[in-house]
């Protein structure tokens, strides 16, 4: 099992086959993916398939986030080429409730973009939110990502931030 990252509050590790049922749980809550695309429970296990299969490729995936002092499962993470430049790796989250204001966004959005510079050659990482989705953009503007124009996808309109090699 290959760690990304690691603090004394949380540990950003690859997700093991077992936890699938964790992963898709994830989604359930529907607070926790109201800002989320609509998706099927479908796709996000074809998605837990797709992540397993990038830790081989040694490719941008999703990783796990758990709590270092009790070991529960706080959320997932991504870096992926982003759809729009695929100059820019993109970066995202999703946490359980629990862990709502507590900064681990802060920290994994931190831990993403070195992580996205340390193994991409991009100069950019960027992040897109719900235009409603305050509490993410203030936690990238937390990490240091600079908010752009608004981005249009599929006809809806997202808040679009940046952040840049040389800034990190």
């Amino acid at each position: 099992m290959s760690t990304l990252y690691q603090s004394p509050k949380i540990i950003i590790r690859q997700f093991l086959p077992q936890e699938q049922q964790i992963f898709l749980a994830l989604f359930e809550d529907h607070q926790v993916t109201q800002y989320l695309p609509n998706t099927s429970p479908e796709r996000y296990a074809e998605m837990f398939t797709e992540l397993l299969e990038n830790y081989e490729k040694k490719n941008l995936s999703r990783w796990a986030i758990f709590d270092t002092t009790n070991n529960n499962f706080i959320g997932m993470c991504v870096a992926r080429i982003f759809a729009y430049n695929t100059h820019q790796i993109e970066i995202g989250y999703v946490l359980r409730r629990a862990y709502w204001g507590k900064g681990i966004a802060t920290e994994v959005c931190k831990a993403m973009t070195q992580y996205s510079f340390a193994n991409t050659n991009t100069k950019e990482v960027v992040a897109i939110t719900d235009l409603s989705n305050s509490g993410s953009q203030n936690v990238l503007q937390k990490a240091g990502f600079q908010r752009l124009n608004n981005l249009m996808r599929n006809e809806e309109e997202l808040a679009y931030f940046k952040i840049e090699r040389s800034l990190v």
